[in-house]
């Protein structure tokens, strides 16, 4: 059971920039047949006529966890989180040096089931809300150390297409069958 005591599993699909988070976590709300929570982070940025600032962080954490809110009596058993607010924290520490309090706060209490960490190994996507295609491999080995440090129950996806999804889909459903066991 998840931090929010009940019975829906959470599943987080995270990474960095341009992993194809939003199109893997409509896949898999899809194949499941339940709902997805939204990045609230990128309806926020789209937003915005300047660049983010600190308090701009620490409302996206507060948005994050209202949207999450807000989907979860939808959920059919599962539901499917695009991305986390540990990226409020990842951002706020390349961007400003350090992450808001309450989100530091949060993390170790708000975690989920199960986190598919997306591989770099696909293109990358210009997006004018993407900001640093040059660190991918810099922001996969920080996702690691912050799913080690949480010591969270994660998964690397690699792949492209098909294979990509169907990775996705055996682990969760391999995670389903050891709960189902347990």
């Amino acid at each position: 059971m998840n931090s929010n005591g009940s019975n829906i599993i959470k599943i987080a699909v995270v990474g960095p920039e341009s992993t194809g988070k939003s199109t893997m976590s409509a896949y898999l709300a899809k194949y499941y047949h339940t709902v997805w929570v939204p990045e609230y982070a990128r309806e926020y940025c789209e937003k915005l006529t300047a660049p983010c600032t600190f308090q701009d962080e620490i409302n996206m954490f507060y948005g994050q966890l209202e949207l999450e809110k807000q989907y979860l009596p939808r959920a059919n058993k599962l539901l499917i989180c695009d991305t986390t607010f540990i990226t409020i924290k990842i951002w706020s520490d390349q961007m400003f040096g350090h992450a808001p309090q309450g989100v530091l706060n949060e993390l170790p209490n708000h975690t989920y089931d199960l986190y598919l960490l997306l591989d770099i190994d696909m293109p990358w996507q210009d997006d004018p809300l993407r900001d640093f295609p040059d660190m991918r491999e810099h922001f996969m080995q920080v996702w690691h150390k912050e799913l080690q440090e949480l010591n969270a129950n994660y998964v690397v996806i690699s792949g492209l297409g098909d294979d990509r999804y169907q990775k996705a889909v055996a682990a969760i459903d391999t995670y389903l069958r050891k709960k189902a066991n347990n």
